[in-house]
């Protein structure tokens, strides 16, 4: 092997080209069963990010079930989730555009069953003795009114296309989560309302199905406005489970006689924010035997959960991220990935532990010698509290820097803000890392995987906690003296962005910094976002208009005169979580004052971009924003972009 060659950071050639990864990777989840059949959703960005059901069978071979231009998404929620199901071969989905819902049999061109008049659908599950779906309705018909969500039935002996279905529950502001039981008497369900979010309370209901399926005499058996239910599942033998956080974790429960039974308290998350429906990470070998997935300290583990004998053995595997967990006896399906192995569809065997991979999300084996590998890394916080972060050093086999040189931080403050950053395989990482960066992805206060209390602490602190937490981690980092201080940029999309702009407008920490579709403005966001999140900030910042005088003091466009840093903004024009007035509002004021300012704003794209083209031209205007900041010249060319007061 060579020796490497002495280069500055941020100028080294990598093989991981932002064409390589948008052409050659794509994305998972939402993993079905029928039978001895998996099926699973694919997003292509090569295919202008649709998504596609596609089957694979006993013998491996895979078939892509839908054909364009239908694109199987739900917006329920705006997040989606839960787009499709299957039963006996035949399956049912949500098509992006119309958002009717649509069958489709065996070698036959799918057909709605739905009308198409405003109405979303989602978290369907198959009732075939009284042949029928439910699933979670939304209805967007009401003039000048939010949306009303219910859990509706549609019938599938239907042909017409032209059935909203029928309503059988409503009154609350959400539903998730229908499960029939094992003989289809009983439904059991989640609901919650205004301001909670599913992570905040949710309440899980239970009722018996008349003959004609009707719900009669239902229940509430667990939660509340201060807990969070996730994932009811009934088990093979009719026994209802859930995950709660009535302890201050998320742990597995089951509902004996109406009573709770804690199946294995610990320290650690069995459950994870419902952003999206139709989220799974446990499900039943056996009526008395769980396979679960579970996350300590940021690394998620793969388990077996004898719910007689109260054992959790956690399997051996090379995986440090697993979710969609799906179980059919000693057969489990998932997704997993590890900071060396890029995420894949897998089959396990309960009983050998013996891994099948069946699809990977991206085409080629990146060499080792160019990846990077994680580190956990804790700090004290300003609120007197452990933070946690993932560490990763820059790693190019090819080259090394000189000797006087320390390389420049990104620092990524992951979206939600509910919601965690895993130590996984990411391109977009390895993307920085390869070529000379460091980066540190912060799970600032407020995520999840440690504990109720941890993702409570920002609660009325949003904008501070999590600002202060990144600021904190960047100077335990400092103090190793392993980073350039002068050269520390921060990264964030849509909350994470919120967090970007606040450190940059509000701390003195960072010398550039890039949002991806960010708040910029929190009583514009309240205003103009989706209902799903319209209360959100009740408990992250406070009620409006009580506390009218947080959302001006924690919004950056407020205080754009005390901004100091380059900024790079990216927006989807038909966002309709945080809309692009935020950006472009953002953008006017920094450019206004002065400071180097670009905005690059994509037609076609909602919240978070989906389309290969998009995601190339994001990673190589942000390598080129920092070339220009930091001063260094990238390996590869990249094409250059107007930068606002920039002197050349």
């Amino acid at each position: 092997m060579p020796n490497p060659l002495i280069a500055p950071y941020g100028s080294w050639k990598s093989p991981l080209t932002s064409d390589r990864i948008v052409s050659e990777s794509l994305r998972l989840g939402q993993i079905a069963l029928d039978g001895d059949r998996v099926f699973w959703i694919e997003n292509r960005p090569k295919e202008g990010g649709r998504n596609t059901i596609v089957q694979g069978d006993a013998e491996g071979t895979l078939h892509d079930l839908t054909p364009a231009p239908l694109n199987v998404r739900s917006r329920v929620h705006e997040y989606g989730g839960g787009a499709y199901c299957v039963a006996d071969n035949v399956v049912y989905f949500s098509n992006f555009s119309d958002q009717r819902l649509y069958r489709q049999h065996p070698d036959e061109v799918p057909e709605p069953i739905t009308a198409d008049a405003r109405m979303y659908y989602a978290d369907g599950i198959p009732d075939l003795q009284r042949r029928r779906l439910l699933c979670i309705r939304e209805d967007h018909t009401l003039a000048d009114q939010e949306p009303q969500n219910s859990i509706v039935s549609i019938s599938l002996d239907n042909n017409s296309g032209h059935t909203c279905g029928t309503i059988l529950v409503s009154g609350n502001d959400f539903y998730a989560s229908p499960r029939l039981s094992p003989d289809e008497q009983q439904l059991a369900w989640l609901t919650w309302n205004h301001p909670n979010m599913p992570w905040d309370g949710t309440e899980l209901w239970v009722a018996d199905l008349g003959q004609d399926g009707s719900v009669r005499g239902p229940r509430c058996v667990a939660g509340g406005t201060d807990v969070s239910i996730f994932q009811p599942e009934w088990s093979p033998d009719g026994r209802l489970h859930f995950v709660s956080d009535q302890s201050g974790w998320w742990n597995l429960y089951r509902l004996d006689d109406e009573h709770m039974t804690a199946l294995y308290p610990m320290e650690a998350e069995f459950g994870e924010p419902q952003w999206v429906f139709d989220q799974r990470l446990y499900g039943f070998a056996s009526p008395g035997r769980v396979i679960c997935a579970y996350t300590q300290n940021g690394f998620w583990h793969l388990g077996h959960l004898d719910t007689k004998q109260r054992t959790l053995e956690r399997f051996d595997l090379p995986y440090t991220t697993f979710d969609d967990v799906h179980v059919q006896q000693s057969r489990i399906l998932c997704t997993a990935s590890s900071p060396a192995d890029p995420m894949a569809l897998i089959r396990i065997d309960a009983d050998s532990q013996a891994v099948t991979v069946i699809r990977r999300s991206v085409d080629f084996s990146p060499e080792p010698r160019y990846l990077s590998m994680p580190s956990a890394v804790t700090y004290p916080t300003e609120d007197g509290a452990t933070g946690h972060a993932f560490y990763y050093p820059p790693h190019n086999a090819d080259y090394q820097a000189p000797p006087s040189e320390r390389p420049p931080l990104l620092v990524k403050s992951h979206g939600g803000p509910t919601g965690a950053s895993s130590p996984t395989f990411n391109l977009m990482i390895q993307f920085w890392t390869s070529r000379g960066f460091a980066v540190l992805d912060v799970n600032y206060g407020g995520s999840t995987g440690y504990g109720r209390a941890y993702r409570e602490r920002l609660n009325g602190q949003w904008g501070i906690v999590d600002v202060d937490d990144c600021v904190s981690a960047v100077a335990a980092l400092i103090n190793r003296d392993v980073v350039d201080p002068a050269r520390v940029t921060i990264t964030g999309g849509s909350a994470g962005g919120f967090t970007t702009l606040c450190a940059l407008t509000f701390r003195d920490c960072f010398t550039a910094g890039s949002s991806y579709y960010g708040v910029s403005d929190l009583e514009a966001l309240v205003r103009d976002t989706h209902k799903f999140e319209s209360r959100y900030l009740d408990r992250l910042v406070g009620p409006l208009p009580e506390r009218k005088d947080l959302y001006e003091q924690r919004s950056p466009i407020h205080f754009t005169d005390r901004l100091s840093a380059p900024l790079i903004l990216f927006q989807g024009l038909e966002d309709k979580v945080v809309p692009p007035n935020q950006a472009e509002n953002m953008f006017n004021a920094v450019k206004a004052k002065g400071l180097p300012v670009a905005y690059i704003a994509f037609e076609g794209e909602q919240h978070g971009f989906r389309q290969a083209k998009h995601i190339k031209q994001v990673l190589d205007s942000e390598l080129y924003f920092y070339s220009k900041i930091f001063g260094f010249v990238p390996a590869d060319p990249v094409e250059a972009f107007p930068i606002a007061n920039l002197d050349e």
